[in-house]
């Protein structure tokens, strides 16, 4: 068994803050969970289902409330996110507007300033879908494939951030560090 100290494991940089209630895993899954369903459900409502976008609008501010991030950051990101989900209502033509929830992702989970260029893949996807899918018809298919650049350019942004950073090292008691 070698005394050499080990690199401590990349975190998720909201992992560190003391939540005043339930734990990281939960609202995590639920804030993502209530964001992405209140969106569907707003850009699926229409003039006759202004109940759907209205509970759409709700889902989506309190999965954005209940996500692990600093208050700030949480309080910064409701009104640009829930507006730019109400203007995806005309149809797929307007899908680039999907970077700005995605930049209000990167800001709630603590993402560094140089993993934003990833924005440019979800703006890439939501030109060439309003180009392939013209029509209001199309919508389905055209946000599911958003939706996909969206979650892959998310998990890339997270690859980036956690390869470029760091690793803080941890000594074992009674070794001498290294120099």
């Amino acid at each position: 068994m070698t005394d050499r100290p080990t690199p401590a494991r990349w975190r998720e940089p909201s992992r560190a803050l003391t939540l005043r209630w339930g734990i990281w895993a939960g609202r995590s899954a639920g804030g993502l969970w209530l964001i992405v369903a209140g969106g569907v459900a707003i850009a699926g409502s229409s003039v006759a289902a202004l109940w759907l976008a209205a509970l759409g609008i709700a889902a989506h501010v309190i999965g954005w409330a209940i996500l692990p991030a600093a208050g700030w950051r949480r309080a910064v990101v409701l009104v640009p996110s829930t507006v730019s989900m109400v203007a995806l209502l005309p149809g797929p033509t307007y899908l680039t507007v999907l970077v700005v929830p995605f930049l209000c992702w990167l800001l709630a989970r603590h993402r560094p300033l140089r993993v934003w260029p990833m924005g440019a893949f979800v703006v890439a996807a939501g030109i060439v879908l309003g180009r392939v899918f013209p029509d209001y018809s199309g919508m389905p298919g055209a946000a599911a494939v958003a939706l996909l650049v969206l979650a892959g350019a998310a998990w890339a942004a997270r690859a980036v951030h956690a390869a470029s950073t760091r690793p803080r090292r941890t000594l074992r008691r009674g070794t001498p560090p290294i120099s």
